[in-house]
């Protein structure tokens, strides 16, 4: 399983790195869940760590506008970004996410098509009125996407797991999985969620208050925490 660990700029990249991270998510955290960075952010991440090392980037918490999605995602994609990880908050439909989903993913394609999709669903999605996990899945599925991702929309420090039943995420990734998905998981968690998560199988697992020293917004990653994170899920 990898570590996604969300950094905002290249101080906190390389503490990351240091760490053991895995991935490095470029996002915004100001601008919502998967706020997005400027262009620029990613660019100076990419060049600042080893080709070897993959970089995602957040492009929003999406409206259901294909055009604008597009536009963000090749614009993560030409920054220099492994991953663009696109939240379906918008889109009323499976049509519809599948619809900016294709997009998307032409978009990425045209000019970079070593660059794999993200679809992140929500898992407070009764809450913010939006696609469940579910959904988000079958539009992933139909439009050929890489990954599929859930997160948590309202950071109020409401966790994964007490949205979502461990038997009822161990479904949808093993039903992931069986179209070809990746499977990643993030959303509040923390060092008690470890064991947890580790049993379910995914492929990512992701954080950023858990490795910041203060909150997820003014917060700053560390490099010992992110250590314990990789020692921990490591172990």
């Amino acid at each position: 399983m990898k570590l996604l660990v969300s950094v905002t700029d290249v101080a906190e990249a390389c503490e990351a790195l240091s760490g053991g991270a895995d991935v490095i998510d470029v996002k915004n955290p100001s601008e919502g869940s998967l706020g997005a960075c400027p262009p620029r952010v990613i660019k100076e991440v990419r060049e600042a760590l080893p080709n070897s090392v993959e970089v995602s980037a957040a492009i929003g918490d999406l409206p259901d506008l294909p055009g604008t999605a597009s536009l963000a995602a090749l614009g993560a994609a030409v920054a220099g970004a492994n991953y663009v990880k696109a939240g379906i908050y918008g889109s009323r439909t499976v049509d519809a996410a599948l619809k900016l989903l294709k997009e998307v993913k032409g978009a990425v394609e045209a000019l970079k098509p070593r660059v794999k999709v993200v679809a992140v669903g929500y898992a407070d999605h009764s809450r913010v009125s939006c696609l469940s996990p579910r959904e988000v899945l079958e539009a992933a599925r139909r439009a050929s996407v890489e990954v599929w991702m859930v997160d948590t929309k309202v950071k109020d420090g409401t966790p994964l797991p007490s949205l979502l039943s461990f038997e009822e995420l161990a479904d949808l990734i093993e039903e992931a999985h069986s179209y070809g998905l990746k499977a990643a998981l993030a959303g509040s968690l923390n060092l008690s969620h470890l064991s947890w998560v580790k049993k379910l199988g995914a492929d990512v697992v992701g954080f950023r208050s858990a490795a910041c020293s203060g909150d997820r917004v003014k917060g700053r990653v560390r490099r010992e925490l992110v250590e314990e994170l990789k020692r921990r899920l490591s172990a």
